[in-house]
Parts: C-alpha cells; sequence; structure tokens
C-alpha cells in the first residue's frame, strides 16, 4: 500500500475522466475560512510529481502562483484595464494601440512564467526593423510594465524584461522648421479658418498645442498696463493644458508671455467671430471659457486641430502631411535662434526647464552660434 503523503506535501490521484494524473496542494485560505487549492497535471505520475514539487517551491517562496494559463496576453490587458488610472485619454490610447499592435500579437500567447529574456531580446530585434528607437522604448515601457503589475500581484517571480537593452530603431521622422517665408504664409492661408489667432500664437510665442487648446478667456490680457511704471504689454497666462490634471508639461512651463502686437489683433478678430458663433449656436452653445473651441463651445481635441490645421497648409501650397501644428513651435524656436536671441531667453519662452533640454529637442532648429567666434576672429585678424 502506498504510503499517505505528509501534511503540506500536496497530493496525486489518478483521474479516470481525464485521464490525466492530478497534483494538487493547499497553499493557503481565503479571509471565509475555504481553502485555496492548487492544481496542475501530468499525462505521467512522475511529470505530475514534478508540478507538484514546483507548486510547493513557489509557495515556500512566497508566491501565491496565478494559473499555469497565465499569459503576457493576460497581464498587458490587465495592466491597460487597471494599472493607468487617472492618466488622460490620449495616454490611454496610446498605449492601448502599442499594446495590441506590437506586444499582444507577437508575445501574447506566451505563458508569462515561461516568458525568457532571450524572448524579449528577439522581440525587440525583431520590431527594431520596422519602429524608430523612441517607439521602441514605448513598447518596450507597455510590456516591463505589465509584467511590473504581474510581479508585484506575486503572478511570476522576476521581470524579464528588465534584463533587455532597447536596440537602435529605424530613423525617426526628423523635426523640422518654417523658413521665414513658409512661416509668413502660413498664417496668411489661415485669415479665413476658425484656428488663424491659434496659428499665429503657435508661431509667434511658441506655446505648446496642448497648452493653447487650455487657454482660457480670463487668462488672457489684451489690453495690459500701459501707464504702469515700467509698462505692462498685452499678455497671456500659459498655466494649463489638456494633460491629466490640467498641469503644464514641468513646473517652468507655467510662465506668462507678452504678446505681439500681431497676437493682439488676431485675438481681438477671433473673439469677434467666437461671438458670433456663440450667437449661432443659441442654447446649444456651452460655456467653458475656452479661447480655441468648436462652433459649440466645447473643447478642440488634436483631431480637430491637425484635420484643420491642414487645409490651411494645402491653401499655403504646402505639403499637408509633410507638417504637424507642433512644428510651428519649432519653427518659432528656429526664427528666434536666426534673429540672434540668446539659447537662454528661448529656453525661457518656450517653458523648458533649463537650455539642455531646449539643445536636445531644438537642435536642429538652433543656430550654431559656436561658429560666430571664428568668424569674428578671421574678420579681426584678416590682415594680421
Amino acid at each position: 500500500m502506498t504510503a499517505r503523503r505528509s501534511k503540506g506535501d500536496g497530493g496525486l490521484y489518478w483521474n479516470e475522466k481525464r485521464q490525466r494524473w492530478i497534483a494538487s496542494a493547499t497553499i493557503g485560505y481565503t479571509p471565509a475560512g475555504k481553502r485555496i487549492v492548487k492544481k496542475g497535471s501530468g499525462r505521467t505520475k512522475t511529470e505530475a510529481k514534478n508540478k507538484l514539487k514546483e507548486i510547493i517551491r513557489d509557495h515556500d517562496d512566497g508566491l501565491t502562483i496565478t494559473g499555469n494559463n497565465y499569459t503576457v496576453a493576460d497581464a498587458v490587458r490587465d495592466w491597460l484595464e487597471f494599472g493607468l488610472s487617472g492618466r488622460e485619454k490620449a495616454t490611454l490610447d496610446t498605449r492601448t494601440f502599442l499594446a495590441n499592435k506590437h506586444v499582444i500579437p507577437a508575445l501574447g500567447a506566451r505563458k508569462l512564467r515561461e516568458l525568457s529574456a532571450d524572448d524579449v531580446d528577439r522581440w525587440l530585434a525583431q520590431k527594431a526593423k520596422e519602429l524608430s528607437t523612441r517607439s521602441l522604448r514605448e513598447v518596450r515601457s507597455v510590456l516591463k510594465r505589465a509584467v511590473d503589475r504581474a510581479q508585484a500581484r506575486d503572478k511570476v517571480k522576476r521581470n524579464v524584461v528588465l534584463l533587455c537593452d532597447i536596440p537602435k530603431g529605424r530613423e525617426g521622422r526628423p523635426s523640422k522648421s518654417l523658413t521665414l517665408d513658409q512661416a509668413a504664409a502660413v498664417p496668411t492661408a489661415a485669415e479665413d479658418s476658425t484656428l488663424h489667432a491659434y496659428v499665429v500664437l503657435s508661431l509667434l510665442i511658441g506655446a505648446r498645442t496642448e497648452e493653447l487648446r487650455a487657454l482660457t478667456w480670463s487668462h488672457v490680457d489684451l489690453v495690459g498696463r500701459p501707464d504702469a511704471t515700467p509698462p505692462v504689454p498685452p499678455s497671456i497666462m500659459v498655466w494649463h493644458s489638456v494633460r491629466a490634471g490640467g498641469d503644464t508639461k514641468t513646473r517652468k512651463s507655467r510662465r506668462t508671455l507678452a504678446l505681439p502686437e500681431r497676437c493682439v489683433t488676431a485675438l481681438k478678430a477671433h473673439h469677434a467671430r467666437q461671438e458670433a458663433m456663440r450667437a449661432d449656436a443659441g442654447d446649444r452653445w456651452q460655456d467653458h471659457d475656452l479661447v480655441f473651441a468648436s462652433t459649440v463651445g466645447t473643447p478642440l481635441d488634436a483631431h480637430n486641430v491637425r484635420r484643420s490645421f491642414r487645409a490651411i497648409l494645402k491653401k499655403a501650397c504646402l505639403d499637408e502631411k509633410a507638417w504637424t501644428p507642433r512644428e510651428m513651435r519649432h519653427s518659432f524656436v528656429s526664427l528666434l535662434s536666426d534673429s540672434g536671441m540668446p539659447l537662454e531667453n528661448i529656453s525661457r519662452l518656450v517653458g523648458h526647464s533649463n537650455t539642455t533640454v531646449t539643445e536636445t529637442v531644438y537642435r536642429k532648429q538652433l543656430r550654431p552660434v559656436l561658429l560666430e567666434g571664428a568668424e569674428a576672429m578671421d574678420q579681426i585678424f584678416k590682415d594680421a
């Protein structure tokens, strides 16, 4: 007669219906006192016994092991559903797209416990053929955070994604800026558009698109205080954005910017146009005090802006598919740099925490001022 297994060693038995050996072990109790039983199976008794040893070992390691069939897709979907609370909709949409497009199709069927660093390395290497390095970083982040969440809930022992470096991907779309002639043509082409003032402000003060979409009339001063000492010019207070919580991108991004005369003129015309839209909308108007709103006063989203911006570019005889609204901000930096404005001043105007950020993000738009010293010395000593 087979000796009875010791208490805590689990059990093995033959299941006639399934024609398999079943391993089972008690790994804990619910708050109601009900036993939590973990099971595994094998075609042979030895295979089932090995499954039992694995269950007991994992339990001894302090893991509340999930089912053997818990996959990478399960972990990613769990993270998408519960791990992104409080994030703005755009972030949720982006992470969901990356997960469904790049992570789940390639790795989703893999059991999470069996996912190896080699699997992740091969996946990243394959994705490097089609994605930029930045996109690779983002898809790796989706997988890493999903496994982080699973690990914190004792569904896997370790996060193998941490062992994998990000390979160099394809060259991304380079940032660029409008030339002076192009920058002059775009606002002219936008004069009949509801985005005219939006375009003028983007080009002339360098505000981010998410900052302009959140701008309210209460933060716009079109008069200033000309009688003050020193005089206070018309200005806007860039204190909010459409990001989660309404905060600007960084603390330094909260800034008050003086308005060039052309911006003041454009905003006055825009205000009059918006009042006409309000009258036409009647009871359908939703008052959010937004400077840039839809025909019924509701907030604009990024798609609204891109669609209208493309129509403006087409009217300006520019390739509407080659430019995005954010590149007006790049153009602002480029035009200021070409005019000789110091980098420190440009950095403050665009709301960067320091000049390093400006140099990194807008390095192609900045004038190579370091060459000016050599040029000046050549001029000074040309006859020496």
